[in-house]
């Protein structure tokens, strides 16, 4: 036995069996947190009053839909970016298409009379701070679930995998308080829905990739 092969096993003598990743079950995870969190966040009375009457609207479904949608790939190429043969960079431009699609979808289900005469009206900066706020909050869960997840795999792209983790959970924290919001101006909600996931993701880039050697 060479001196390679007696240091081989002498690395790999007591290294503990590795449970074998299934990313349906850790799609079923992050589905079952984040309806867990929608359906607390609703029971407790926040969601906007008026959701019976605007639930159907256009502009409902696009700012629920876009979210859903995007909430969803989000998770699918955060779990995906956890394989080591996987390269996260491609699903990552893939979502921030949609994301830029959905956007622009936007500017054609703007409900009639809700829309402000100024600039500073449709953004409302004081709201939109505390709407980009909540959606950091309500996404903290998620993005801890996918910390463990991640840190549980063997991506080979850390940093890649942490910004796809970080979209991941500002989307689904924005899913989670679209329910809540009472503003239906497109524009509003691109801004500063957008700081929110935006911020999201640059925490989870900066944070999550400290544990693995770059």
């Amino acid at each position: 036995m060479t001196s390679t092969d007696a240091l081989i096993l002498d690395l790999s003598a007591n290294l503990a069996p590795v449970r074998r990743r299934h990313a349906l079950r850790e799609g079923a995870l992050l589905l079952a947190l984040g309806t867990t969190e929608l359906v607390l966040f609703l029971a407790i009375g926040l969601m906007r009053p008026d959701m019976g009457r605007m639930i159907a609207s256009p502009y409902m479904l696009w700012k629920l839909g876009s979210l859903a949608i995007l909430a969803g790939i989000g998770c699918m190429v955060a779990i995906r970016s956890f394989s080591p043969i996987a390269r996260p960079r491609r699903g990552l431009v893939i979502a921030l298409s949609l994301a830029g699609a959905a956007a622009i979808g936007g500017a054609f289900v703007a409900p009639p009379g809700e829309i402000g005469p100024t600039l500073l009206d449709r953004l409302a900066p004081i709201h939109g701070i505390l709407c980009a706020a909540c959606i950091i909050v309500l996404s903290l869960p998620m993005m801890a679930m996918l910390a463990v997840l991640m840190r549980n795999a063997a991506p080979t792209h850390p940093r890649d995998s942490a910004l796809a983790s970080g979209f991941a959970a500002g989307t689904c924290g924005a899913f989670v308080f679209a329910f809540c919001c009472p503003i239906n101006d497109p524009l509003y909600i691109v801004v500063w829905y957008s700081v929110g996931c935006a911020t999201v993701a640059a925490a989870a880039r900066w944070l999550l990739p400290r544990h693995f050697r770059l």
